[in-house]
């Protein structure tokens, strides 16, 4: 058994300063430590998938990051750790607790996750060993993960019952955001496209800014119109961009423009309450809202009931507006000239997307290390 201060203090001499996750039961004294320590910025996530994409947004802002869950949030985790991190190749140190551990009791529901755990961890292709249990072998535990993350791998730290002392919960409970101000730029809609949406962006955005992108046709659009290296396209891991940006504009002091779709956006809900709980003044969201799954051949989502511009306010996000034209989006973005976020901009567009829409020819792996080197300019 360790002391918390002795995992997080070795942890921090080893470049970790960046930490997010879901509570277990197992973790409850590394992650009161973590929560109070000034060494690690601890970021609470709504979702493990969640916790696995703020990670990311901050290893992109040059972050060394710890993300830890209960097994059964590895279930969760699956999408962004297979479809972000893996092509990506975006590195993370895991901390994974091992409720329903084979020969030791627990609650019905952890009984077969406990089981396939270490199984599931291969089948990942994550490597992984058991949490430290000693002081004198922490250090080498956490050299061998530095040495993963230097090869861009995540490993994992798989947490038995008792490897922590008790430590109790010292920080302050979190105080609700005010709500924010929203604004209603609806008129007759006009049938803008994203195509020109996208356009009218790049006009705006300013040359400092990273712009992020959730999968789909969003993405293909951008890069048709704009190749740049501060663009990040995320292939895969739905509902994730909004949470990478977050971990972006949380780590770095660069304006930060993320590019949701209405089907993303409503993937992930909860990432909208974490940015509102952050408060990060550099971030503008934006929702672009066809009604459908344009990628897969368009089928409803439940979008046309869903107010985004009221839920980011209700969130804390700062400000928040609903617009329907192309001449509403221009006036919203112009009047965001003082960055003092998060705002969230909710556009409705038209279904479909340009013919002969290509895909991007670079890999994701050098999407990611050119935004990366971009944001450390």
């Amino acid at each position: 058994m360790i002391s918390a201060q002795t995992f997080v203090r070795s942890a921090a001499e080893r470049g970790y300063d960046f930490c997010s996750g879901v509570p277990c039961s197992l973790l409850t004294p590394l992650i009161n430590h973590v929560i109070s320590d000034d060494h690690l910025h601890y970021v609470p996530a709504t979702s493990e998938g969640e916790a696995v994409a703020l990670s990311a947004g901050a290893w992109l802002a040059g972050r060394q990051t710890v993300t830890m869950c209960q097994n059964s949030g590895l279930g969760n985790m699956v999408n962004p750790l297979t479809s972000l991190n893996r092509p990506f190749r975006i590195p993370t140190l895991l901390i994974c607790t091992w409720r329903g551990e084979p020969g030791k009791p627990d609650e019905p529901q952890h009984e077969l996750m406990g089981r396939i755990t270490p199984g599931l961890l291969e089948l990942l292709e994550i490597g992984h060993e058991s949490f430290p249990a000693a002081d004198d072998i922490v250090g080498a535990t956490l050299d061998r993960a530095v040495r993963a993350a230097a090869d861009r791998r995540t490993s994992a730290l798989v947490m038995a019952a008792g490897s922590v002392t008790d430590m109790p919960l010292s920080a302050p409970h979190a105080t609700a955001p005010l709500t924010g101000v929203v604004t209603d730029l609806r008129e007759t809609f006009s049938g803008t496209t994203r195509f020109q949406a996208l356009t009218s962006l790049l006009e705006w955005v300013p040359d400092e800014a990273a712009v992020l992108v959730s999968t789909g046709k969003g993405g293909r659009e951008l890069y048709t119109l704009a190749d740049r290296d501060q663009h990040f396209y995320q292939v895969g891991s739905m509902g994730c961009v909004s949470a990478v940006g977050l971990g972006v504009a949380l780590n770095s002091p660069r304006p930060v423009v993320v590019l949701d779709g209405d089907g993303a956006a409503l993937m992930k809900l909860g990432n909208m309450a974490t940015i509102g709980a952050m408060q990060p003044g550099n971030l503008v969201h934006i929702v672009l809202d066809n009604a459908g799954h344009d990628s897969t051949g368009g089928q409803p989502t439940v979008s046309p009931g869903v107010d985004f511009a009221g839920i980011a306010a209700a969130c804390g996000y700062r400000t928040a507006a609903r617009c329907n034209t192309l001449d509403g989006f221009r006036n919203v973005l112009e009047g965001l000239t003082s960055w003092q976020g998060p705002h969230l901009v909710h556009l409705r567009i038209a279904p479909g997307s340009v013919s002969g829409l290509g895909r991007p020819t670079i890999g994701p792996h050098e999407v990611a290390d050119r935004f990366r080197s971009w944001l450390a300019a």
